[in-house]
């Protein structure tokens, strides 16, 4: 007889320490946990979205998404990013955590190794467990980003690929142009592939966002209309990488989604192919509160680097203190944040916040962390 009646794959991993803070929380609690913007979805994004209702629009689409949608975004990769993928190299999603397990279910065996940034994000630890793989933890630089020199260091014969996630959460970190043009070329001397998580790519406030798919083939692109358009809850992400790979991330979209929601597609072309102007309002909404917090926070003793991407700050705690217990006693005073441990081990000595609320919001916390710590 078997010892648990549950996968041991399962009980290995833990809920999101991410979502523990959110679900945890009062319901008068400043939220600076949860990584959302606190902008509406645009209007003609909405209007697309209930003209597919009412012209009946709510069956299933083909597998890979609807073949408009999928134009749009290789005509989006072709000019934001930099890189030319075909419409059969793109699959549409629901969000891009399903992007990110289709891409890490289609490469990582029991026992294959897969480098990533320690701290950072919550997710990419427990697929990567789910799938049987190890995580070979990357140390960050000072300036919180990953280098080559450490991904070298830590390669072995079992590394079959590295997540990079630049602008980065939780960190906000965001990887230079040199740096993609390495890690792609280690990609390819290595024979491991990248996946590129840039779900943050609209929100750069110093730097650029650099695509490594536009320098190697081994690349996996991860992406959503999530954040981009404020529409984290239309769950609606693409990934594009060539068709070797799309050939194989196919065969587990079709079992575990059969296809991403049809209403959220026809929302997602309207927000692909329409104007940016709300993009960029927020953009600059998001640059003024992160000036503001990162003031605020070292005024009051919390050593915080400017992000330079994202709408993260990663300050330092007071010594004597653990991540928990300042996440805890946060939570406790009404001030929802992330302890850093959440997101890898070397997260300790620090805690997460999100900018994406209001600025009343940001300098009320500011003074209850004044307070309490």
């Amino acid at each position: 007889m078997a010892g648990s009646k549950f996968a041991q794959r399962v009980l290995d991993i833990d809920i999101s320490g991410i979502r523990k803070m959110f679900e945890g929380a009062g319901p008068n609690s400043i939220n600076l946990g949860i990584g959302q913007p606190d902008f509406d979805t645009p209007q003609h994004i909405k209007q697309a979205a209930i003209n597919a209702i009412n012209e009946g629009f709510t069956g299933y689409t083909a597998g890979p998404g609807i073949p408009e949608l999928r134009e749009a975004l290789s005509s989006k990769f072709k000019t934001e990013n930099n890189f030319e993928v075909s419409t059969d190299e793109i699959i549409v999603t629901s969000g891009a955590s399903e992007a990110l397990e289709l891409a890490i279910a289609s490469l990582v065996d029991p026992g294959d190794e897969v480098l990533i940034a320690d701290p950072g994000f919550v997710s990419y630890n427990s697929l990567v467990h789910l799938m049987g793989g190890r995580v070979t933890p990357l140390p960050l630089s000072d300036d919180l980003t990953i280098s080559p020199e450490s991904v070298l260091e830590n390669l072995s014969p079992k590394t079959k690929a590295m997540i990079i996630n630049s602008p980065a959460n939780p960190t906000g970190a965001v990887q230079s142009k040199a740096d993609m043009k390495a890690f792609a070329q280690i990609a390819d001397d290595h024979d491991i592939t990248i996946i590129s998580d840039e779900v943050y790519e609209h929100f750069i406030y110093e730097g650029e966002q650099v695509s490594p798919a536009q320098f190697s083939d081994n690349v996996i692109t991860v992406n959503a209309v999530s954040k981009t358009f404020s529409m984290t809850g239309w769950r609606l992400g693409y990934v594009a990488a060539r068709k070797e790979y799309t050939d194989q991330m196919i065969k587990v979209h079709q079992y575990v989604q059969a296809c991403a929601n049809s209403i959220a597609q026809k929302a997602a072309l309207a927000a692909v192919t329409g104007p940016m102007d709300s993009v960029f309002a927020m953009r600059d909404e998001f640059k003024a509160r992160r000036d503001m917090l990162v003031e605020g926070l070292n005024a009051a003793g919390l050593n915080c680097a400017s992000p330079k991407g994202a709408f993260y700050a990663f300050p330092e705690i007071p010594e004597g203190m653990t991540s928990g217990e300042v996440a805890s006693k946060m939570i406790s005073n009404g001030v929802i944040v992330v302890p850093g441990t959440a997101f890898g081990a070397r997260g300790e000595g620090h805690i997460r916040l999100s900018y994406a609320s209001s600025m009343d919001d940001l300098r009320n916390a500011l003074d209850i962390m004044k307070k309490v710590l």
